[in-house]
């Protein structure tokens, strides 16, 4: 997801810094970025030139502590704990800046909660791809500044993305509705209803540019398993949102999707 809002950005005409736990991981990151560029441009949406500047504007730093910006956009993993010291980490260093959190679930209040100033905090929730999907929803926590909303507002529309303003409440809108799409596909193939391969081609027929099984792994099933645990738990752990045990046995043998390698499909890696 980094990866995606990174590119979206240097894209746009952002000067862009990078940083993970993992040094590699933004290396790999990088060179993804390049390889789409240049696709892009072989297609003819990027000139050579824009391609060229666009991979001048992205950069990576070794250190949490050397993360600089005017507009800072926490996508970690979806642990409200983690993201919560990442936020503060960052926000110590740059008390002028946005901090946005890419969260899917928690509420932006939760998250903003151990800031010194929590008014600076605002929720922008891309989709995956980042750099290709045109929706991101916006959502201001319960002290968000209007100042700070509106230049998240301002940053989404200037990626041609577009705005949708959500309340602040678990899973906003997106994640909450999708979970019917995930989970109960997955119960068809639990109760031997249908088959995997049968459920998505039927999906992509009805005009889904890609059925449930094929989006879990593009999202990454440990990551979609969080999120469907977080929305249990936050409403009370009812029925509908209870996680399947096909994906938590999934996650538990590292069978992750695309960035494993194996998920619900194989992928050559």
């Amino acid at each position: 997801m980094g990866q995606g809002i990174a590119q979206a950005s240097a894209v746009a005409g952002f000067d862009v810094v990078m940083f993970d736990v993992s040094r590699a991981s933004t290396d790999r990151a990088l060179n993804e970025i390049e390889k789409n560029l240049a696709q892009a441009a072989s297609k003819g949406k990027l000139t050579e030139d824009e391609k060229t500047v666009a991979l001048k504007r992205l950069s990576s730093v070794p250190s949490i502590e050397d993360v600089r910006g005017d507009l800072i956009i926490e996508a970690i993993l979806e642990k409200l704990e983690p993201k919560q010291e990442v936020l503060v980490r960052v926000g110590n260093n740059n008390p002028n800046a946005v901090l946005a959190t890419n969260t899917s679930t928690f509420p932006v209040a939760l998250v903003a909660a151990k800031l010194p100033d929590p008014s600076c905090c605002v929720g922008l929730h891309f989709f995956n791809p980042a750099h290709v999907m045109k929706l991101v929803e916006v959502i201001a926590g319960s002290v968000t500044s209007p100042a700070v909303l509106a230049a998240a507002t301002d940053f989404v529309k200037a990626l041609k993305k577009t705005p949708v303003f959500a309340n602040d409440s678990p899973g906003f809108i997106v994640n909450r509705v999708a979970r019917s799409f995930y989970l109960e596909a997955l119960k068809l193939i639990e109760d031997g209803a249908a088959s995997r391969d049968t459920i998505d081609k039927l999906m992509r027929g009805t005009g889904f540019r890609m059925g449930p099984f094929e989006l879990m792994d593009l999202i990454g099933l440990d990551t979609n398993l969080a999120v469907t645990e977080s929305l249990y738990a936050a409403f009370g752990k009812p029925e509908k949102f209870r996680p399947s045990a096909i994906q938590i046995d999934m996650v538990k043998q590292k069978q992750l999707g695309v960035k494993s390698g194996r998920g619900f499909y194989v992928y050559p890696r």
